[in-house]
């Protein structure tokens, strides 16, 4: 498995190997005489020890049971999968399309009571309309080549909207002036995108923010990131998605969305930013 990107699974990973190495240890048994036991090559007992290579739910059982701790199998294969679940390549989540992780999405907005949320590329999906949408998921499925389920996907991603008007959810939205500018869809499309912005702006569940161009950067523009509650980071990058649960890196999130806050406009001067942007489309 690459290394991720971020050291919150990365450090996961390596705690992971640690108690297995741990656990071999404790039985008495060399890296060889475990490989033998587990009837692998010893490279392979090497890279799970250093947090190279991600064990399969098999390895971990063969692993426990050479060092007769088959009772710990259970808790170590729960461990190794939230592990895998912090790095998710966007092509293995796609593999039968994108319905299924737009679900996912929807279960965990379900759950978070104030989303933070700051981007730099693109309107968030709880903001998005239907015809953005199609827009942008078309373009990524093309882009993945992943199978093309966008009108399902774009209902899914949709329905998230509907947190938007429920009691119990907040979204406090920071949104770099150019998301406002790039050209998702036809101009059609982007107008229909910027009026929507407009619409939420008053709800009371919602506070937007924009940078505008001309802001003096405390804070250099960043990778799109949502904030759930206080406990979780989700990180867009170009492959993949990468859930930071790590308290220091969390805090390192909050802290910057704190001085993205400061350079933002809000009110007034947020919707004439917008309406500019809807002017520009002619």
């Amino acid at each position: 498995m690459p290394a991720s990107p971020s050291s919150s699974a990365q450090a996961a990973r390596e705690a992971l190997a640690v108690r297995l190495t741990h656990l071999r240890k404790d039985a008495g048994l060399t890296g060889k005489e475990l490989s033998a036991r587990c009837g692998w090559h010893p490279a392979k007992t090497t890279r799970i020890q250093k947090g190279e290579v991600q064990p399969t739910d098999v390895d971990i059982r063969a692993w426990c049971a050479a060092c007769d701790a088959a009772d710990q199998a259970d808790d170590l294969i729960a461990t190794a999968r939230a592990v895998d679940l912090m790095y998710v390549e966007w092509r293995r989540n796609h593999r039968t399309g994108m319905r299924k992780t737009q679900e996912d999405f929807y279960d965990l907005y379900a759950q978070t009571g104030v989303t933070r949320a700051y981007v730099s590329n693109v309107v968030p999906g709880f903001f998005q309309t239907p015809a953005y949408a199609t827009a942008l998921m078309g373009a990524i499925t093309d882009f993945q080549g992943t199978p093309n389920d966008v009108s399902e996907a774009v209902a899914a991603r949709v329905a998230r909207s509907r947190f938007l008007y429920e009691g119990g959810h907040r979204f406090v939205v920071l949104m770099e002036e150019c998301v406002l500018r790039y050209r998702v869809g036809d101009a059609e499309t982007m107008a229909g995108q910027l009026r929507h912005l407009l619409t939420v702006m008053p709800l009371p569940s919602v506070s937007l923010g924009i940078i505008p161009f001309t802001a003096k950067r405390t804070m250099w523009p960043l990778e799109a990131f949502y904030l759930h509650d206080a406990t979780r980071s989700v990180v867009e990058t170009l492959t993949a998605e990468v859930n930071v649960v790590q308290p220091r890196e969390l805090a390192d999130y909050r802290k910057a969305f704190g001085e993205l806050t400061k350079m933002a406009v809000h009110g007034n001067a947020a919707r004439a930013l917008i309406n500019a942007a809807i002017g520009s489309l002619g």
